[in-house]
């Protein structure tokens, strides 16, 4: 799996954990709206070759990170689901980070 690929999967999964999150509440609109259109629209955008979706995404996810850590640490309830978030901020910051580590790799490398 190529990284754009990778880094879209980890974003549609963060978008369904927010659309499956935001089904549980009563007001799920703004739930909606402010958590899993992000991820969704940055899947999208990944997957169509944006440059800069990566790098948007990892800034992102170092919000839904802390706010996955924070969520789990004040709300018992809803640990599961924060825990969730946190585990996939990450694995969008690995994905965002992969051409950038094998640019790197490949310029060690010695020509053979």
């Amino acid at each position: 799996m190529n990284a754009p690929r990778y880094l879209a999967v980890a974003l549609g999964a963060l978008a369904a954990l927010f659309v499956g999150w935001s089904a549980t509440r009563a007001e799920a609109l703004p739930g909606l709206l402010v958590f899993a259109l992000p991820p969704a629209l940055l899947a999208i955008t990944a997957l169509r070759g944006w440059h800069r979706a990566g790098f948007t995404a990892a800034l992102l996810a170092l919000l839904w990170f802390s706010h996955g850590v924070m969520l789990a640490w004040a709300e018992p309830a809803q640990r599961l689901f924060a825990l969730a978030e946190a585990a996939l901020a990450l694995l969008i910051v690995h994905a965002a980070c992969l051409p950038g580590m094998r640019a790197r790799r490949e310029r060690r490398q010695p020509p053979e």
